[in-house]
């Protein structure tokens, strides 16, 4: 007789407990609340370090955009121009006035030290203690030749004679060796055979400046520069544009060709105001004696650093004294940083070398 055993009941675990589910629910909270801290760690370090780098770029532009700039002050193509008479006084980079250009082409270079916000009237937002500088130059390429802006882009122009006739060069008048005119319609300079007229080229007034803000009210120090140009009729005006946000101070230290009066085109002594010699005649000759200058720019982050405080002081050269420009703590959420830069100006140098 077959008698069928009962089935034998599994002894397998089906399923978990409520204790076990509660410990691997809790196991699995602290590994997400372990990686979570850790993206944010990562993400906050991966931020500073974005913040670091633009900071530095923007630190490093400032300086290269300033180094270019002054490298080409005092180029007029092929104007000399220590042959023309200094001005009696420094002349107000402002002015709209061509007479006042002219006067002030023997001047590649002027700056104002700790400039205050009302001291030039073509500049505004200008941010306290900080300095201003002006370049001058011509446009180093030839209007309307290759990448260079046509003639039709406006003015002002600058034209170089090359002529030795009576009504140019030899005419031993320095008025008559060169045109520097709003518009093209003016100028009446020749080339060397005294028939075809001479180039053209594009007559620029920089101005660079520290402003408070890059936008109204934003709060971002800015790198601006105010740029002279022909606006419509043929009437000057000022543009700013801003350059390299951040860029929280500026100041400068030009290297003065002026030892025992002999020009060899290297600078003996280093002053933050040139200018403040005492007499404007002095002021006019100093400048024109430049023949490189010292950069010192303060940037800082466009944006604040949670738990920072900036407690650090900042060495800028040196103040019109001579002692040590030194930059007391911001102490705000902003980090800073320091970048100097020395510019050699080849055309003034280079007409002083021996």
């Amino acid at each position: 007789m077959n008698l069928q055993r009962p089935p034998r009941l599994s002894l397998a675990q089906r399923g978990f407990t409520l204790a076990e589910l509660m410990i691997a629910i809790t196991i699995g909270l602290l590994i997400m609340a372990g990686m979570t801290t850790l993206f944010v760690k990562n993400s906050r370090a991966q931020a500073e370090l974005e913040k670091s780098n633009r900071q530095i770029e923007n630190g490093r532009f400032a300086a290269q955009l300033l180094s270019a700039d002054l490298a080409s002050a005092g180029f007029y193509g092929e104007f000399d121009p220590t042959v023309l008479a200094s001005p009696a006084a420094p002349p107000d980079p402002c002015s709209l006035d061509v007479a006042d250009l002219r006067a002030a082409l023997p001047l590649h270079v002027q700056g104002y030290d700790n400039a205050g916000p009302d001291l030039l009237s073509c500049v505004d937002d200008v941010r306290a203690g900080t300095d201003i500088v002006v370049v001058r130059h011509t446009a180093t390429c030839v209007a309307g030749i290759g990448d260079c802006d046509a003639v039709s882009a406006g003015g002002p122009f600058f034209q170089a004679s090359l002529c030795n006739n009576p009504s140019e060069l030899g005419s031993g008048d320095t008025a008559n060796f060169y045109n520097l005119e709003i518009t093209d319609g003016a100028l009446s300079r020749h080339q060397r055979n005294c028939t075809d007229p001479a180039v053209i080229r594009r007559y620029l007034t920089h101005i660079y400046f520290v402003a408070n803000n890059d936008n109204p009210g934003d709060a971002i120090p800015t790198l601006k520069r105010a740029e002279l140009g022909e606006s419509s009729g043929g009437v000057l005006a000022w543009r700013i544009a801003p350059l390299v946000e951040g860029i929280d101070n500026l100041q400068l230290e030009y290297g003065i060709d002026d030892v025992g009066g002999v020009a060899d085109g290297r600078a003996d002594v280093y002053k933050a105001a040139p200018g403040g010699c005492g007499t404007p005649a002095c002021a006019v000759e100093s400048w024109r004696k430049v023949v490189n200058v010292k950069l010192n720019l303060l940037a800082r982050n466009t944006e604040p650093t949670s738990g920072y405080t900036d407690a650090k002081a900042y060495q800028l050269g040196r103040n019109a004294d001579g002692s040590v420009n030194r930059v007391a703590p911001a102490g705000d959420a902003y980090k800073r940083h320091v970048f100097q830069a020395t510019v050699v100006l080849p055309n003034p140098a280079g007409r002083n070398t021996p």
